[in-house]
């Protein structure tokens, strides 16, 4: 019978491949990088062969590490996904990542709803501005916001987007917000979400992108910092209507007029391509499309 190669000199091998470095491989295994350049170390003893050219803080595959690293990385990986799915099989915990505003405007009032129906569940939300990567993070589900071109993943629409103009009742009436063309006299509050406020004001107001520049403005990284401010009164926002369904529903925000910009995009609920899904993520993924219907009523 032939003998195995060392199980954890391999990983070792195959984050430092990744990585390009020992350093960064000790980091993501959480081990020295003596350890991660001793492992490699017994690899390369077993094999018979280098596997890397090492000099001062740089290291450098062999023509053999590559050839051997396309050949393995795969069944390694096959081995970890299988691993972490005999993992998960049995238990109930469920991953979901979604935009930080989503989750803060939309899913964080609604998530009680969720665990109530559920309670043995136990639900993991991140959120984050940037996409989550389903190869690298610990994320089961994920809502993101974009055009649902994704051909490595399964893709379903929950909310087809357009863009909206909100303010606070006082703030419609102490700048005589009577028709689009009177925003020049208003403070426009931006956000990276939906950067649209040049072509709605283009197509609904007549105001091109230049004049559009010299309306006073202020710029937000996230869409609920710029509704919270047009709460209080501090300018005029353009976002989703999921963004804003609470304020408009106590009143604290109105739109002041009824142009809408369509958009390309919108929210979609994505996982990996023909990713079976665990019995508790199917759950969460049933209960947010249900949800996504009562919200679009």
């Amino acid at each position: 019978m032939k003998t195995s190669p060392p199980l954890k000199a391999l990983l070792c091998f195959d984050a430092a491949m990744r990585l390009n470095s020992f350093s960064l491989a000790a980091d993501e295994l959480n081990v020295t990088p003596g350890a991660v350049g001793q492992q490699i170390r017994n690899l390369e003893q077993w094999l018979g062969v280098a596997l890397f050219t090492r000099q001062i803080r740089q290291i450098q595959p062999t023509p053999d590490a590559q050839a051997y690293w396309s050949q393995i990385q795969l069944s390694l990986l096959q081995i970890i996904n299988a691993s972490h799915a005999l993992r998960d099989r049995h238990n109930n915990n469920v991953w979901l990542n979604m935009p930080p505003s989503l989750a803060a405007k939309w899913f964080a009032r609604r998530m009680a709803g969720f665990l109530e129906r559920h309670p043995a569940v136990a639900l993991h939300l991140s959120s984050s501005t940037t996409l989550a990567d389903f190869s690298s993070e610990r994320v089961d589900l994920a809502i993101r916001h974009f055009d649902g071109h994704a051909p490595e993943l399964d893709v379903e629409l929950l909310h087809q987007d357009d863009a909206r103009v909100y303010c606070s009742p006082a703030y419609a009436e102490q700048h005589g917000l009577n028709s689009p063309s009177d925003l020049r006299r208003a403070t426009l509050l931006h956000n990276t979400l939906h950067p649209n406020w040049p072509e709605w004001l283009q197509r609904f107001a007549g105001i091109d992108e230049q004049e559009g520049r010299d309306i006073p403005g202020i710029h937000f990284d996230q869409s609920l910092m710029a509704i919270e401010a047009a709460r209080r009164n501090q300018g005029v926002v353009i976002t989703s209507e999921w963004l804003t369904q609470k304020e408009v529903a106590s009143g604290a925000l109105i739109e002041p007029f009824e142009q809408r910009l369509p958009l390309s995009k919108g929210y979609y609920l994505v996982q990996p391509k023909h990713s079976i899904l665990r019995p508790t993520v199917r759950a969460l993924k049933v209960w947010l499309m249900e949800e996504a219907r009562d919200a679009s009523k």
